[in-house]
């Protein structure tokens, strides 16, 4: 396969994508290396492909019923399980962590969250790689940006989090 034809099969591969999709899978699917994905990839998103990676694979990014909103947390590593286990039982996913970076400015790290079972995947590849969370980077502070399903949900997220001393108020 030439590597143009490549790029367009990986490109509707993830489009029909229900979940993400890692780079190892995508090089075993294409009998290519893992660093040609990650080239391909890099190619799609400079040619203008609203690719994410998350700490589960590439995801193209589908639009989100219901509501997105963003919501200010600070917490240590060890409040990190809580939190995103108090954001997902609400039925909110959580779609990023961004922190303020003095030199870089925004940083953002895609997550697409859904479920306990998926925080737990996140919180087992963190210890595994031995990963610091982004929030490092702030004394804890950082935003996360969730889809809602209404805003109900959001209300329910904003009380978990304030009972867990998680959410940063003024």
């Amino acid at each position: 396969m030439i590597a143009e034809a490549r790029r367009q099969a990986i490109l509707e591969t993830l489009h029909q994508a229900s979940q993400p999709i890692s780079a190892a899978v995508l090089a075993t699917r294409f009998s290519v290396s893992r660093q040609v994905i990650v080239g391909d990839i890099a190619l799609l998103r400079a040619a203008g492909e609203d690719i994410s990676a998350t700490p589960r694979g590439y995801v193209i990014l589908k639009a989100t019923a219901g509501q997105v909103r963003q919501i200010a947390c600070q917490h240590g590593p060890e409040g990190m399980r809580d939190e995103l286990c108090a954001m997902v039982d609400q039925g909110c996913t959580v779609l990023d962590v961004i922190v303020e970076h003095p030199v870089y400015g925004q940083l953002t790290g895609p997550l697409q969250i859904s479920s306990r079972y998926e925080v737990e995947q996140f919180i087992e590849r963190c210890q595994a790689t031995d990963a610091r969370p982004l929030s490092d980077l702030t004394e804890g502070i950082h935003l996360h940006t969730l889809s809602c399903p209404d805003e109900s949900a959001f209300q329910r997220v904003t009380a978990a989090l304030n009972e867990l001393h998680i959410l940063l108020s003024n």
